[in-house]
């Protein structure tokens, strides 16, 4: 491999991706229920602010402006249209950051889900989900992205269509799924799965992992069962700060920068070789997480002992993995009902 990314994994032991995108753009002045990927043309300043937050707080990667960059999500907004123009300039955007920062910065293109229900639950066929990506892929790739960067996927369905519309617009890619129900995603994926099903595509991701879910520690719990599967591709973590809570008429997020600090050197300690955060990580938090990793010795693997105790207890009893896998989906089915 020769991208820009690969070229990172094989000359550092750890790199460090970005923060929150949402959370950032929010402070901005970003309303709730706008499409944030329609700053790119109206509000660029805006986004070169937060592309820069994160590279000069030390982020190796950062993710562009493009999460919700679908057709199937930009039609909530009448600019189902705009997806290549929107997705270029976002990327463009981002290279521009990333070629004046003086060291190499990888520009990853943000692709999230459809928005849609996957066949054979849902109405989206895998061919559509293909175009849908693809053509996300492509915009992309005429910005400069140096790699498309799959997020919150919670539908194997829809991971293996990401894949194969990056094959198609022959981009290298990573993905990461959102495992926030008892230790699975929203469609019952579990970190074993997840471990399995990269394995088994035929164009697989360079590094694959975990974004956002509940907390930084039932994510490292996440990641702990990635490399319970023994693998050895290279695992991303980016964990939000903290847990959502309401104050003053907004949502905030608990986590300090102390604690995403603790987050960052427990991820790189459990062999975590692409550590950022996800909502609420803000560039202070990022500043912090990068003085930890770089100031800190390596330890040795943490337990889940030694996560609750340095960053809280888990949400739930179990991982969706092992024996007590059946009374944890009892218990989903519960919450949810």
């Amino acid at each position: 491999m020769t991208d820009a990314l690969s070229r990172l994994l094989a000359s550092r032991d750890w790199l460090m991706a970005d923060g929150a995108t949402g959370t950032n753009l929010f402070n901005m002045g970003l309303s709730s229920g706008d499409a944030p990927e329609l700053w790119n043309t109206d509000q660029p300043e805006n986004i070169r602010a937060l592309y820069r937050g994160a590279v000069e707080a030390g982020s190796d990667i950062f993710l562009t402006n493009t999460f919700g960059g679908n057709a199937s999500r930009l039609k909530l907004h009448g600019a189902q249209g705009r997806v290549r123009e929107l997705n270029r300039v976002g990327a463009a955007l981002g290279r521009e950051i990333a070629d004046a920062s003086g060291r190499t910065v990888v520009v990853a293109g943000s692709v999230g889900p459809t928005g849609e229900i996957m066949a054979p639950m849902g109405s989206l066929t895998h061919e559509l989900a293909v175009e849908i990506f693809h053509e996300q892929a492509e915009g992309l790739k005429e910005g400069g992205a140096d790699v498309l960067w799959v997020e919150t996927i919670s539908a194997p369905e829809e991971f293996k269509a990401a894949a194969e519309a990056a094959a198609r617009a022959d981009m290298p890619w990573c993905g990461t799924m959102s495992f926030d129900t008892a230790g699975r995603t929203m469609m019952g994926v579990t970190s074993a799965d997840l471990a399995t099903l990269v394995e088994k595509l035929p164009n697989p991701p360079l590094a694959f992992g975990a974004n956002c879910g509940v907390g930084a520690s039932d994510l490292m719990r996440t990641v702990l069962g990635f490399f319970a599967q023994g693998t050895e591709r290279p695992v991303i973590a980016k964990g939000n700060a903290g847990i959502p809570k309401y104050k003053d008429g907004a949502i905030v997020y608990d986590g300090t920068p102390e604690l995403m600090a603790e987050y960052a050197v427990l991820a790189r300690d459990a062999g975590v070789r692409i550590i950022g955060g996800c909502c609420g990580t803000m560039p202070e938090h990022l500043r912090a997480m990068r003085a930890a990793l770089e100031s800190r010795p390596k330890g040795p693997r943490p337990t889940l002992e030694d996560i609750s105790a340095h960053l809280g207890g888990f949400s739930s009893a179990s991982d969706g993995t092992g024996e007590d896998a059946g009374s944890a989906r009892r218990e989903r089915r519960g919450r949810r009902g």
